[in-house]
């Protein structure tokens, strides 16, 4: 099992110096760091090489999560949006191939967090999604990348909420890079049984942590942080507390 962090853990805005965190979580003892996709088609060519190597040189590796905005919603009914995902999608996997990244998660099959004052059509976005979907994997694939699709939970999607929707719409897709991602956070809201969802699949992949405690900005807004969950928290206590929750995964998952 390899165990990571997300870096906007310590960030009110979503643009971050990414090589400050890989040093970071390097010293934190984290086998690898999980970064945003959104500025990474805006990076240059050097940039991506850069990040690799330093990736390389603190000894850990690089994923990445991404929350697609709506004109990046491979089910939408407009046609012309779903042109502007897939290409924004298949410039980006090629920047993660060029990174060295061979896993992308979040909720890349549709949009973040979506707008219910617009009507729903699950039945038409899911057929539209499985089909852009197909096509974005098999891109992903030949990129050497798992494109992991984060089941979430009503309050900010409609199209996945459970483990047992997230594999009957990877089935139907049917591309072996295209894969489902499980975020215990929305299991709790969502799942009759979080172990039975779960249970029995012999999973010895990467398990990342995405803690957010800090209200403000632009993460805090988004993920509606609304309170300081830990009032006053410093850097160094941060640092502090996700040691200890990698010494307690490595605990729960391997006893040790």
């Amino acid at each position: 099992m390899k165990y990571g962090i997300y870096y906007a853990y310590w960030e009110d805005q979503w643009k971050a110096d990414y090589f400050k965190y890989i040093e970071k979580v390097a010293k934190l003892g984290f086998d690898f760091l999980e970064i945003a996709c959104t500025p990474i088609n805006g990076y240059s060519r050097q940039t991506l090489k850069d990040l690799r190597q330093a990736a390389k040189d603190n000894g850990i590796f690089l994923t990445a999560g991404h929350g697609p905005s709506a004109d990046q919603n491979l089910g939408s009914p407009d046609a012309a949006v779903r042109r502007n995902a897939k290409k924004f999608f298949t410039t980006l996997l090629k920047n993660l191939e060029t990174l060295d990244i061979h896993a992308i998660g979040g909720g890349i099959y549709s949009y973040w967090p979506v707008d219910y004052s617009k009507p729903i059509d699950k039945p038409g976005d899911w057929a539209r999604a499985v089909k852009g979907v197909r096509e974005v994997g098999k891109v992903a694939q030949n990129c050497g990348v798992d494109y992991c699709l984060e089941v979430l939970n009503r309050f900010e999607g409609y199209l996945l909420n459970t483990a047992a929707e997230g594999v009957k719409f990877v089935k139907e897709v049917d591309v072996p890079s295209v894969k489902v991602m499980l975020d215990t956070f929305h299991m709790n809201i969502e799942e009759d049984s979080i172990g039975g969802a779960i249970r029995s699949i012999r999973y010895n992949g990467t398990v990342c942590m995405e803690p957010f405690v800090r209200m403000g900005g632009k993460v805090g807004e988004d993920i509606k942080v609304w309170r300081e969950l830990e009032p006053g928290i410093s850097e160094a206590k941060m640092d502090a507390d996700a040691k200890a929750a990698l010494d307690f995964e490595r605990i729960v998952f391997e006893g040790v």
